[in-house]
């Protein structure tokens, strides 16, 4: 990038930069990890919009040093991300069966399923709600995306098209009643203003109440080097020691967690009201321990990060430059957000990958943010078939190969390039 480039794009952008921390309002400092000027990854322009300039900010990490908060170094502002959206809950089986799981769980934790109602906040296509229904239970879903919202209650889902602001509040408890549980599912780390989260859930949640959270772990990131789950969307890395200062912040208190596996690593956290009557589970604090013996304070441990992200860089585009080199063709398998990131961080273009094929057809016709490779069907792989084949989704990679065609897979090379760059056959 020219320097012209950079210093434009620094100056439209500095009016997104965060100065405070959003758990403990600190100051913050500078970042640890820069991974260049990104468009936002789930923006995909239309095919026919490929000359239109896309907007670009910076992604950058920053330690919040009081309460260990990891955070993006710019906010980008809700309604450019999310007032239409193309990512779908339903789209794999995988998620299906995971909220289906989820929501047993959660009622599980009920003492009672008599008038309860489930909240689910950033409810995407009513996937959640659904289950929660499906358990016996009132469900209602918070949606800004117009798109999806509407989605929803097509399938049948009561959904709120809105942020999770006050009067949304007001409305379900003058409508349902209190929500036995509240949940929040990728989308707690997604939002800025967050502690007025926390003020809204008090108000929704009766004494005896449930939150519950799920968000790819920050511990997990940082072991497994899995920097693509960095993007605009993406505002907080969450660790628990992070989480516990700042649910005690506002009269709340986490009483138990689960790992779970999507996203490659992510935790579930039941969080109550303080005094709320249910158990602190060991498992609380056993995350507090283990995050404290591996360095959650320790600024050096993040540098280092910084710099193994960008020895994995080095090692994808060696990967691909050598295929390349050898006269074959590379063709993209999923184009999540973390696509964007992967390709714009690494400098992948249409030179290198032909197209990216995905099964969300509110995806296909349309360009891979930045790079500008095209989304297509997965029947395009049939059409104009390719020699190998990157899995950008490649924590779908063992779903994604085994469903595919064998006249299609035969011969071919897969790269995964998380969480170590590597091609299988």
């Amino acid at each position: 990038m020219k320097m012209a480039t950079f210093e434009r794009l620094e100056e439209q952008t500095k009016q997104y930069k965060k100065t405070r921390c959003r758990y403990c309002d600190s100051p913050l400092p500078e970042s640890f990890l820069d991974l260049g000027f990104s468009p936002l990854a789930n923006n995909l322009p239309k095919a026919e919009e490929k000359d239109v300039e896309e907007f670009q900010c910076p992604l950058r990490l920053v330690h919040c040093q009081v309460c260990h908060l990891v955070q993006l170094s710019h906010v980008v502002p809700p309604d450019m991300m999310f007032a239409h959206y193309l990512y779908v809950s339903s789209t794999t089986k995988t998620f299906q069966t995971h909220f289906a799981e989820y929501a047993k769980t959660a009622v599980s934790k009920l003492k009672s399923k008599q008038n309860a109602l489930a909240v689910d906040i950033g409810s995407n296509d009513g996937l959640l709600v659904s289950f929660f229904i499906k358990e016996g239970i009132k469900g209602v879903g918070v949606e800004p995306a117009k798109n999806l919202a509407e989605l929803s209650v097509r399938n049948g889902v009561p959904t709120i098209n809105s942020y999770f602001g006050r009067e949304t509040v007001q409305m379900i408890t003058k409508e349902y009643g209190k929500a036995s549980i509240v949940t929040a599912n990728n989308v707690f780390a997604h939002i800025d203003d967050v502690q007025s989260v926390l003020r809204n859930v008090n108000d929704l949640l009766p004494d005896n109440g449930i939150f519950i959270i799920e968000f790819p772990y920050l511990m997990t990131m940082f072991e497994k080097m899995y920097f693509d789950m960095i993007y605009h969307e993406h505002l907080s890395y969450i660790g628990i020691t992070a989480l516990d200062y700042f649910t005690k912040r506002f009269g709340l208190q986490i009483f138990d967690i689960q790992p779970i596996s999507s996203h490659g690593g992510s935790l579930r956290v039941f969080i109550q009201k303080t005094g709320g009557g249910r158990e602190i589970s060991e498992t609380v604090t056993d995350y507090l321990k283990n995050e404290s013996a591996h360095g959650i304070s320790n600024e050096k441990n993040y540098r280092e990060f910084s710099v193994k992200v960008a020895n994995i860089k080095t090692e994808i585009m060696k990967m691909v430059r050598e295929i390349k080199a050898n006269g074959k063709s590379i063709a993209g398998y999923g184009a999540p957000a973390k696509a964007t990131t992967i390709a714009n961080y690494c400098g992948l273009t249409k030179e290198h990958i032909d197209y990216v094929v995905d099964d969300n057809s509110l995806k296909q016709g349309r360009l891979v943010p930045g790079c500008r490779i095209p989304i297509v069907s997965s029947a395009h792989l049939t059409e104009h078939p390719t020699d190998c084949i990157l899995i950008f989704a490649w924590n779908f990679a063992e779903e994604i190969v085994k469903k595919m065609d064998p006249s299609i897979k035969a011969g071919k090379q897969f790269i995964v390039p998380l969480p170590k760059p590597k091609i299988i056959l």
